[in-house]
This record gives structure tokens, C-alpha cells and sequence, in this order.
């Protein structure tokens, strides 16, 4: 190693991509909830997701996966881009193009996806970009089935993927291939090729088009009734 390019412990180098650690979330996370003045039965209640679950988190030993901060993000009113924000950075209203360069993204370890979260500096946007590193090898159960309202969008970069649905159904795609479907379905990535598989994801919230398709009232069909006979025969 040269010298002259050694950093020292704990120091990052310039061009090291910023890290969201479990510490520094949790006290996002915990900051969010003082801030409405509820409890951790109260947020629990509110989000879905179990007290113990929150309280690990917030003190910075657990990491969570997308399905529980989402849910979490929701419930807090917490833009997406505010809870992986670099640190020092406030999101803010975005009125031109916002540019990630490459490597920049904020970067958070879940359960079983490392995240690179893009645009964190644009509050308020529709789609959530990420370049994820598929770590799951296996499902091991129905807790590795996400949920969350909206649609998603994967592309393979490199290495290959199942994609497990809590329906039965699993697609396999390799590198180039892509997958768009309706994220309220249970789903799981896992990587299958020798690497750990690399991939482009989006999700997005839930489109006016699947709200209006899951609210509109079930009609049932109406039999005519049958005519009745008349003594005069002919038309009525």
C-alpha cells in the first residue's frame, strides 16, 4: 500500500460511497417518533410493525428490511428520502434534475439486501431508485415475503436472481432481464448465481389506476326477470 494514499482508521476515502449505519437510523427513527409523542406501542400499533422490532432498531441493533421501514416511513410521515439522507444533507423540493454520481448513493444494510438509495436529496418524489446487492442465498420463511402498496420494478445488472412470490411463483431472471409487477404481492429476492447478484430496483406508491381497481364496487350480475305473461299477448 502507498503511504501517501493510506487513510487513517475510521476515516473514509473520498470517493467511498456514504453509509447510513444502524446507529445513525435508529436515531432517526426514534427522533421521528418523540417528535409525534407516541410510545412504542403507540408507532407499533400504527405501522404494523412489532414493538420489539422498532425498539431494536432504534437502538441501532437490528437492521431492518424494506417491508418494516416503509411501513414505519408511512406512519411517521416520513419522506423516504428524509430517513436515508447523507448526513448533513436535508432533502428539499426538487424544481430541476437531480444527479447521483456514481458510487454517491447512501448506502443501508437490511436483512437481506444492501441498499444504495438514489436521489435522497429530492423530497416528496413518487418512485424510490435503488442499485441493491442481493445477500439472501434461501428463503427461509414467510417472514422473507415483503409487502408494501404500490408496484416495483427490478433489473438485473449482473448475477442472477429468483424472485419467490408468496402466490407459489418464482421467476428466474439473469442478467439484462427485468420485472415489473404489483408489490402488495408477498415477494423475496435471492441470489442464484455464484455471485451476489446486482440489480437496478424502483418502487413506487400505489398508481390512481390500482386504487381505483381495488376500491370499485364488486357489481353483480342482474337476471332479467322473466316476462310476465300477458293474456293479450304481443307487446305490452
Amino acid at each position: 500500500m502507498n503511504p501517501h494514499t493510506a487513510t487513517k482508521p475510521g476515516t473514509k476515502q473520498k470517493d467511498e460511497a456514504p453509509t447510513l449505519d444502524r446507529t445513525t437510523f435508529g436515531h432517526r427513527l426514534r427522533t421521528a417518533r418523540k417528535r409525534f409523542g407516541w410510545t412504542l406501542a403507540q408507532l407499533a400499533e400504527r405501522s404494523g410493525v412489532s414493538i420489539t422490532t422498532i425498539s431494536r432498531a432504534e437502538r441501532g441493533q437490528l437492521a431492518l428490511g424494506y417491508e418494516n421501514f416503509a411501513a414505519l416511513g408511512r406512519a411517521l410521515e416520513m419522506d423516504m428520502n428524509a430517513m436515508f439522507a447523507g448526513a448533513g444533507i436535508k432533502p428539499a423540493q426538487f424544481d430541476g434534475p437531480v444527479v447521483t454520481r456514481a458510487g454517491k448513493g447512501v448506502v443501508y444494510r437490511g436483512l437481506s439486501f444492501a441498499y444504495e438509495f438514489l436521489g435522497t436529496s429530492a423530497a416528496g418524489k413518487q418512485m424510490s431508485p435503488v442499485v441493491g446487492t442481493v445477500h439472501a442465498r434461501r428463503i427461509n420463511g414467510p417472514e422473507d415475503f415483503a409487502r408494501h402498496p404500490g408496484e416495483e420494478f427490478a433489473y438485473v445488472l449482473s448475477g442472477e436472481i429468483d424472485v419467490h412470490f408468496d402466490t407459489g411463483e418464482v421467476v428466474h431472471l439473469a442478467r439484462g432481464d427485468s420485472l415489473y409487477y404489483d408489490s402488495s404481492i408477498g415477494h423475496a429476492y435471492v441470489s442464484v448465481s455464484r455471485q451476489l447478484a446486482k440489480i437496478v430496483g424502483v418502487t413506487s406508491g400505489e398508481s390512481g389506476h390500482m386504487k381505483s381497481a381495488r376500491e370499485a364496487p364488486v357489481f353483480k350480475p342482474v337476471r332479467k326477470a322473466a316476462a310476465k305473461k300477458s293474456g293479450r299477448g304481443g307487446k305490452g
